[in-house]
This record gives structure tokens, C-alpha cells and sequence, in this order.
């Protein structure tokens, strides 16, 4: 698809990144963003097809994404997990409302959202936007929306919305489906620092 990069960003995902970049090279530009692995992971992805881009220092997923916004050349980017959760097919449906009505930003709004914290941010976040999925890692926008984001807060979940509601954006969703894999799932302490940051938001005027 024409003007549309794919960022991916990636920390330790030797093993996987290789597989995620086949599955979307033969459709797009695929940009990944290696956030200092200390695996194989750049060199995967390089032989997979993408373009990759190595960060020196593990800077986490915030840092990663917005190096990609920066270096993405395309009027549209989507945001795609690394790990392979997120189903390539599902792309040209997220970027169509971008294309055909005129929106800034579309989620992918998954069925399941694991984490109790991340769904209790999800709830906050509704209180100002009717979204399904605040914290969806999914997402296609306009690199223009993209790139003046400042993305400063613990993590991306509910925040990355409601900054892009703040900046005029005109939101929507669609549905997608997610595949299961196999990975750690830890306790997301940035949960307990993101509550103060969507709570931030939703005290602005």
C-alpha cells in the first residue's frame, strides 16, 4: 500500500522479529526500530526485509516509536508489536477511514484486553473518549498527527489517545483480532506512574 510505514518497534525479539517482517514486506514499508536489543534482533529484521533502524540505548517503547514517527517519510504510519500478535491483514482496514472519511488516528480494538491495570485505564480514559481499546499497540494515523505528539508519560496506554484527541484529531476504531503467542506477562508496573498521566488529561480543559 502506497505512502503507508509500518513502525515496528523491538527490544530482545530474536526468534520472532524475522517472521512479523516477512508477513508485511510484501504490502509495505516496513520501518523497525531496534531499541538496543543485545540479541539478533536488527540483524532479523534487516534480513527480513525491513528497513532497520538501532538505537544504542534501550530507551523503551515510547522512545522507539517516536524515532520511527521521525524517520517515516509516508502521510500514514501504523504502529505494529513486534511480537506478532497483531495480524497484518487488519492494516488496510485501519487505514481506510484515514483514506476515505477523513480521520487522523484509527485503533485496532481488540476483543480481550489482558491486564486488569490496562483495562482500569481504558475505563479513565472513556470518561472523556468513547474508546473501546485505548491501549491497543495497533494504530494507524497520519504522520503529520504522529510527529507532534510528545508521547510524555509512562507508557502509551490511554494517553496516546487522549494527547491526539487534545491535538484536534478526529478518532475512530475498527476490530480486530489478535493471535495468541507465547510471552511473558509480567506485572506493567508503568500502569501505577500511567494512572497520574491519564488523570493529567482528563483534569485538562
Amino acid at each position: 500500500m502506497e505512502d503507508v510505514t509500518v513502525v515496528v518497534p523491538a527490544y530482545n525479539e530474536a526468534g520472532r522479529i524475522g517472521t512479523t517482517v516477512r508477513e508485511l514486506v510484501e504490502d509495505y514499508s516496513v520501518l523497525v526500530v531496534d531499541d538496543g536489543s543485545t540479541d539478533s534482533t536488527a540483524s532479523e529484521a534487516g534480513a527480513a526485509g525491513a528497513t532497520v533502524i538501532e538505537q544504542r540505548r534501550n530507551g523503551g517503547y515510547i522512545a522507539a516509536l517516536k524515532r520511527g514517527f521521525r524517520e517515516a517519510s509516508s502521510d500514514v504510519v501504523v504502529t505494529f508489536d513486534a511480537d506478532g500478535e497483531h495480524r497484518p491483514t487488519d492494516i488496510r482496514r485501519l487505514v481506510r477511514p484515514i483514506r476515505e472519511d477523513g480521520l487522523d488516528l484509527v485503533l485496532g480494538a481488540r476483543a480481550t484486553i489482558p491486564r486488569p491495570s490496562e483495562r482500569l485505564l481504558n475505563r479513565l480514559t472513556r470518561l472523556k473518549i468513547d474508546t473501546r481499546d485505548s491501549g491497543t499497540g495497533l494504530r494507524a494515523l497520519r504522520r503529520s498527527l504522529a510527529v507532534d505528539l510528545e508521547l510524555d508519560t509512562a507508557c502509551t496506554c490511554g494517553t496516546f489517545v487522549l494527547e491526539a484527541a487534545a491535538n484536534g484529531a478526529r478518532i475512530g476504531e475498527v476490530p480486530v483480532e489478535t493471535r495468541s503467542i507465547q510471552k511473558p506477562r509480567g506485572i506493567a508496573w508503568q500502569h501505577g506512574k500511567q494512572l497520574f498521566h491519564v488523570a493529567r488529561y482528563l483534569l485538562r480543559a
